[in-house]
């Protein structure tokens, strides 16, 4: 992710370490990022925003979720 923001509530993201995209819901205390799927129940967690990809960013998300 170098020179890219880090992911943020409502951004698409590819998770590198689970192979698998979802949504960011929650960045608890800056150090744990939230994550569900693109579609379907379930959630993980990343502690490493830097193995985390901006697949759609959250101003572009609005409308589609």
């Amino acid at each position: 992710m170098t020179g890219e923001r880090k992911p943020w509530v409502g951004d698409l993201i590819h998770d590198t370490d689970a192979n698998r995209r979802g949504v960011v819901t929650d960045v608890r205390g800056g150090a744990v990022w939230v994550l569900r799927p693109e579609s379907g129940p379930g959630q993980w967690t990343s502690r490493q925003p830097e193995r985390l990809t901006v697949v759609t960013p959250r101003e572009e998300m609005q409308g589609r979720l």
